[in-house]
């Protein structure tokens, strides 16, 4: 796949924007807070239905005003298809593909993009929320219907933890709350599902995550992922990550832990069981990532596991490689990982690099740079170069 043309209003710090992208590699050069990465988080939301900087769409729209407008030429082969995009502060997006209404869920199924920024270090060292959400997204790319899984499971979630704290308020007793099973049955069917479909991923993720760490890094430290899942009887969301023996489905499972928790659940008020508890455990070495790896290690598991999903993406999809997106990361890297990652992604149909400096991108990455600039595009770099003082933070 290959974005042809992006074209902005009011998103973030762009009252209008044009850039025009080629296919292979295009590089955009501008000091930090000039709006590189507002760019890349544009294109990489009608792929994943969210930004990686932040959990709500307002932030994404310019100050003073209800709507942003992000509206993306694509190219498959010799296929062209135009998704436009309205992001409102309040209330639902709205979204065309090549003029005609669909829901803003249906974008995935035609954009398919991996971004990795240095907030991704948080996929490894944050919460158990990080990872999760890390998983669910690269799920919606890979399987479109599950987003509306996630969200089907995540307002019975709400519903249903409503429904225990108005019972512990009321002194209601698990017994006799019948309504509870109601909600239970929903839960488990929905979550099920989701449960199944992330364990899936961490199986498949596997293979493409090792080779990914290995180009990266130079060396096999033996990266791995599985799934902790509270239906096991554990809760990693609070750091137990114990995992009890036992057979049967995923719904049999869940339902035996919902039965067994359900008096904690009513005393605390909270679903203590389901995919919303679950951790994804990272691992190198034999042991965990978090709390184990050292910087450099930690650099390399995230930045593989997002090169991991492109490769995944890339072998499942009829439709060509996904678009590429590395935000402000060569600057974080030594030589020797520059150079091994800008080998790593030369082969990607495109590939979109952001950096204060464009001699931190590697020479064959710089094809096509574009210097960026208070919330304008200004054109390719050797038109408008950047002074010495205009590379500081």
């Amino acid at each position: 796949m290959i974005v042809e043309h992006l074209s902005l209003v009011d998103f973030r710090n762009y009252a209008e924007a044009e850039l025009s992208l080629a296919p292979g590699s295009n590089v955009l050069v501008g000091r930090n807070g000039q709006g590189k990465t507002n760019l890349a988080e544009a294109i990489a939301y009608l792929a994943t239905l969210g930004s990686h900087r932040v959990s709500a769409d307002a932030p994404l729209v310019r100050e003073g005003k209800d709507a942003a407008f992000v509206r993306a030429r694509l190219a498959h082969g010799q296929r062209r298809v135009t998704l436009e995009l309205q992001i409102n502060k309040q209330g639902s997006n709205r979204a065309r593909v090549s003029g005609s209404p669909v829901r803003a869920s249906e974008l995935p199924r035609y954009a398919q993009v991996v971004l990795f920024a240095p907030e991704d270090l948080q996929i490894v060292r944050g919460d158990p929320s990080q990872r999760r959400r890390f998983a669910d997204q690269l799920l919606v790319q890979r399987i479109p219907r599950m987003a509306g899984v996630i969200s089907d499971y995540e307002r019975t979630l709400r519903q249903r933890t409503t429904l225990l704290k108005s019972a512990r308020a009321r002194g209601v007793a698990g017994a006799q709350l019948s309504t509870l099973d109601v909600w239970d049955d929903k839960l488990v069917s929905l979550g099920s599902e989701l449960i199944d479909a992330r364990v899936r991923l961490a199986h498949d993720l596997a293979g493409p995550l090792a080779a990914a760490y290995a180009g990266v890094a130079g060396d096999d430290h033996g990266p791995g992922l599985e799934w902790a899942l509270s239906v096991r009887g554990g809760d990693p969301e609070e750091g137990d990550d114990r995992q009890e023996g036992g057979g049967g489905t995923t719904q049999d499972l869940f339902r035996a832990a919902l039965a067994a928790r359900r008096a904690q659940e009513i005393e605390r008020g909270l679903t203590l069981v389901g995919p919303h508890r679950d951790d994804l455990l990272l691992t190198v070495r034999g042991l965990p990532v978090k709390g184990y790896a050292s910087h450099g290690e930690s650099w390399s598991v995230a930045l593989a596991l997002r090169l991991a999903s492109a490769e995944l993406l890339r072998a499942e999809s009829q439709g060509g490689d996904p678009v590429l997106i590395l935000d402000d990361v060569f600057a974080e890297l030594d030589a020797g990982r520059r150079a091994r990652l800008a080998g790593v992604v030369a082969d990607f149909e495109q590939v979109l690099v952001t950096a204060a400096v464009a001699d931190d991108v590697p020479a064959e990455l710089r094809a096509n740079a574009v210097r960026i600039e208070a919330g304008r595009v200004l054109g390719p770099l050797s038109d408008h170069p950047l002074s010495p003082e205009a590379t500081d933070d």
